[in-house]
Order: structure tokens, then C-alpha cells, then sequence
């Protein structure tokens, strides 16, 4: 079966990204976020079902991390369009903090979200060949 993206979230992957083929694959990698260091609870997904740019590199981003001991998470979207972030409710953390590969990434307020739709929205961007997930609500990330 061909890949269908590529996800980087443990320090092995930024030479080896991990491959993501199926709705089952996200559960697997939300899975192993969940339970595993919360120095590795995000991960850096693209596409492999869109075109890359005239440098090589692909034309968006998906950052998907999750909070297990909070049942929370976040979704991050960067393509030509803008950056935009998932927009929580009021009552949410302020800059929350998630780590890929050991690196932290601080994120906007009130922007996690429950882990079951950042499952959901993941799996949506998988199935639609990389688009941004319509099952989020979502907010400008000012530059």
C-alpha cells in the first residue's frame, strides 16, 4: 500500500520519516502520542497526495500534538492559504506547550481542543489527499 503522508515526531524521524496509510495508522500514532514521552507528544505530518513546491518541499503542514494526562490537543495548519491553529474553548490553558522530537513548540491560548476530534480532524486530512480539516474550528496564527 502506498503512503499516503509522512509523519515526524521521534528524534529517528528526520531521517526516516514514519509513513501513515490509513484512519487506523492515525489512531496508531494517536496512540503512541498519548502514551508515550511528553517529549514526543507532537508530530509534523504532510501529505504525499499534494504537489511539493518548486524547492522540494512540500506546500503545507499539519501539526498534531496531544496532552494525555489533560485528554486534550492541538491541530496546527500552514499552507499558502496561512497559518491557523485550533480554536478551543475560553476556560483552555494559556501557550500551551507540546514537544516534537524533544523540541518544545509553545502554541496560542485557548487553542486545545478534545483528543477525539483532533483524531477526527486528522483522519479527515488524511482521507481528503492533505486538505485543512472542515471538523475543526479554527483561528489566524498572527505572524
Amino acid at each position: 500500500m502506498k503512503a499516503r503522508a509522512e509523519v515526524r515526531y521521534l528524534p529517528e524521524h528526520g531521517e526516516a520519516p514514519a509513513h501513515l496509510n490509513s484512519t487506523e495508522d492515525v489512531d496508531i500514532l494517536i496512540d503512541s502520542l498519548l502514551s508515550g514521552s511528553s517529549h514526543h507528544n507532537l508530530a509534523q505530518i504532510h501529505s504525499l497526495e499534494r504537489d511539493l513546491m518548486p524547492s522540494g518541499y512540500p506546500d503545507h503542514e499539519l501539526l498534531l500534538g496531544v496532552d494525555g494526562d489533560l485528554q486534550a490537543g492541538i491541530i496546527a495548519f500552514l499552507d499558502a492559504d496561512g497559518n491557523v491553529v485550533s480554536s478551543g474553548p475560553s476556560t483552555g490553558r494559556v501557550n500551551p506547550v507540546y514537544y516534537i522530537q524533544g523540541h518544545a513548540t509553545e502554541f496560542p491560548a485557548h487553542s486545545e481542543i478534545p483528543v477525539d476530534l483532533v483524531r477526527r480532524a486528522a483522519k479527515e486530512f488524511l482521507s481528503s489527499g492533505g486538505q485543512r480539516p472542515t471538523s475543526v474550528h479554527w483561528k489566524a496564527v498572527n505572524p
